[in-house]
Formats: structure tokens, C-alpha cells, sequence
């Protein structure tokens, strides 16, 4: 930390202040969610990823210029082996420069790592579960098993996790089970947000099938619930309501209705440690060969360029016809 003392904090042209990272410590995932994945993908060979001691390295550059919350996405963060060892690393920074440490898992292997990951310093975890339905979650995992999942979160619960369950919203397949979930998550004592889908990537169906406007899905909450609008931000986009009946707090991620960019303090960096400024935009620059070749000053000289080339808005647009998305890359490369 103090050998980068008196660096610039992260700010872009906008005078949006960076500081959120969320950092993708793989692609790989051990699912083919319909919506996200094709069902045959192409990962990047493990020898182009970055090191555990490479992130690091760069985690302290980025708490050096202000980043003060990370997140660890994939993919699926915990098929990476020693994922709760770097999670156990990086929580050293906790109350040194970093204010938390988050996760976004599928829960998949949960029930074996909550324990490490609490541990660790992490406190809240976010995890993705479109339906609690067991045949239709493995149809739109394509094989998941919906009882490891429920144990996952089960076990992170035990653990002392604060879990927020991050749900799709999905035209025609779980649409109808927006409000047993909010239902359920209130039972279990877990926050619900909902989520548009994102035309990121090439898959095997039309996205425009399944797309569920979230205006339009509140508008009918609001007719059986008192949605109560809360000031509340946890540093990501979504906005927050209070569901009176329920003592629910309900989350709306809305890129395509309503567009979250004004307030973005956000920057992602990949497993092959190229770091993209949007997530709407395929522009990104390569950070692992500049700490490569010229060690992490370099890398923080790069920093200042991602901070002049980041966009004000994302280009996300879904409509009937639209076959090609908005950017190539599947969120599984830069992480949820």
C-alpha cells in the first residue's frame, strides 16, 4: 500500500470515482445456463489466466487508487482450486484500504467452502438461482441439480452468510415464480433481486424470447404488495424496495428499461487480467501484459487510460430480430 502512496484515486470523465472492482478470477463455469452460456464453450487455456499472486498485486494498485469493495465472479469463482486461500489473502486487506469483500457463486460448491470464505472476511455473498423448481432449473442450467444448490445456500446460511438470491427474469419460464420466490426468500431471511436479462454473447436461443421487462413486472407486485422505495445502494446497480408484507427487501437490476449508468463506480477485470471499463462495451486493455512487462507502475499507468476511455453508457439494446448481442464476450468472462 504505501508504495503506491500519493497515486491519483480512480476517477473517469464523467467524475464518476471508481471503486468497485469486480474481479473474475476464472470463465469457467460448471453450468450452461440457457440465457448466459452456450451449451459447448470455449474457455481460455488455464496458462493465460492470472496468477493468484498477480491479483493480488493488482488488488493493491486498485485499493491503492481508491477501490474500496471487491467482488469475486467468474464464471463460477469456486471451480478455480484455492479460490478461498485468495479470498483468505485478499481479506488481509479488510480495514487496510478495503471496506468488503463480496462473492457471487452459483452455490454449486457452496456446502464445502462457506465455512473458509466467512473466514475469510467475506460477510455477504450474492447467489444466482433463477427457479427453485428441480426441472426447470436443470433446464435452464442444462444440468444443474437444484438440491446441491439449496444445500450450498443452506450451508453458506449456517456459516453466517448474508446471501441476496440474484434472479433472471425469464419470459414464459419462471416469470410465474417471481412471487414464490419473494415469498421464500423472505422465509429464509435472504434479500431478492431481480435481474433483466443481458444480451452478452453468443447462445444457442433468442434471447427476445425470453425477455421480461422488470417495469412491467413491478407494476403487477404493486398491485398485491406495498412496495416501499428504499435509499439504500450496495455500490452495483440495482434499485431497492421494501415489500411491506413481507419485510422483504427487493432489488431491480434494470439495463434495458431503465438505464443504470449515471451513478457507475464500477470496473471489471477478467481471469486473463484485461480490464474493461464497461460492461456493455468490448472495449478493455490488457493489464496482465503491463504488469508483465513493466510491473505494477506500468499497470497504473494503464489505469489512467481505462479512466479516459470509460464510457458514460452501455449500448445494451434487445429487441424481436436482433440476432447479434450487444457485445461478444458471454458474462461469464468478465463476471456477474
Amino acid at each position: 500500500m504505501n508504495a503506491h502512496a500519493g497515486v491519483r484515486l480512480l476517477a473517469d470523465r464523467f467524475g464518476r470515482r471508481i471503486e468497485y472492482l469486480r474481479l473474475s478470477v476464472t470463465d469457467r463455469c460448471d453450468l450452461r445456463c440457457r440465457y448466459c452460456m452456450a451449451e459447448k464453450m470455449q474457455f481460455v487455456p488455464r496458462r493465460d489466466v492470472l496468477s493468484f499472486e498477480e491479483i493480488e498485486a493488482l488488488c493493491d494498485l486498485f485499493i491503492a487508487r481508491g477501490v474500496r469493495k471487491i467482488r469475486l465472479t467468474g464464471g463460477e469463482p469456486l471451480v478455480r482450486s484455492g479460490v478461498p486461500d485468495l479470498a483468505k489473502r485478499l481479506g488481509r486487506r479488510l480495514d487496510d484500504g478495503l471496506d468488503e469483500l463480496t462473492m457471487t457463486t452459483n452455490a454449486t460448491r457452496l456446502a464445502d467452502f462457506a465455512r473458509e470464505l466467512k473466514d475469510a472476511g467475506i460477510e455477504r455473498i450474492n447467489v444466482s438461482l433463477d427457479t427453485r423448481d428441480p426441472d426447470c432449473f436443470r433446464y435452464i442450467t442444462r444440468w444443474g441439480d437444484i438440491d446441491r444448490t439449496l444445500r450450498g445456500i443452506e450451508a453458506g446460511k449456517r456459516a453466517g452468510l448474508a446471501i441476496k438470491i440474484n434472479m433472471v427474469a425469464l419470459e414464459g419460464l419462471n416469470d410465474d415464480e417471481i412471487v414464490p420466490m419473494m415469498r421464500w426468500c423472505a422465509e429464509q431471511g435472504h434479500d431478492l433481486t431481480l435481474i433483466e436479462t443481458m444480451p452478452l454473447g453468443h447462445i444457442d436461443e433468442d434471447r427476445t424470447d425470453r425477455y421480461l421487462p422488470l417495469d412491467g413486472v413491478r407494476e403487477r407486485l404493486e398491485r398485491d404488495f406495498t412496495l416501499l422505495p428504499m435509499a439504500e445502494r450496495s455500490g452495483g446497480p440495482a434499485r431497492y424496495w421494501q415489500v411491506a408484507e413481507l419485510g422483504l427487501k427487493l432489488g431491480m437490476i434494470t439495463p434495458l428499461t431503465n438505464n443504470f449508468c449515471a451513478g457507475c463506480n464500477r470496473v471489471r477485470l477478467t481471469a486473463t487480467g484485461r480490464i474493461y471499463m464497461c460492461l456493455g462495451h468490448d472495449d478493455h486493455l490488457d493489464l496482465k501484459s503491463a504488469l508483465r512487462e513493466g510491473g505494477v507502475d506500468a499497470a497504473s499507468v494503464l489505469l489512467n487510460k481505462a479512466m479516459f476511455q470509460k464510457p458514460e453508457a452501455h449500448d445494451f439494446r434487445i429487441a424481436p430480430g436482433a440476432g447479434e448481442p450487444a457485445v461478444e464476450r458471454h458474462m461469464s468472462v468478465t463476471g456477474g
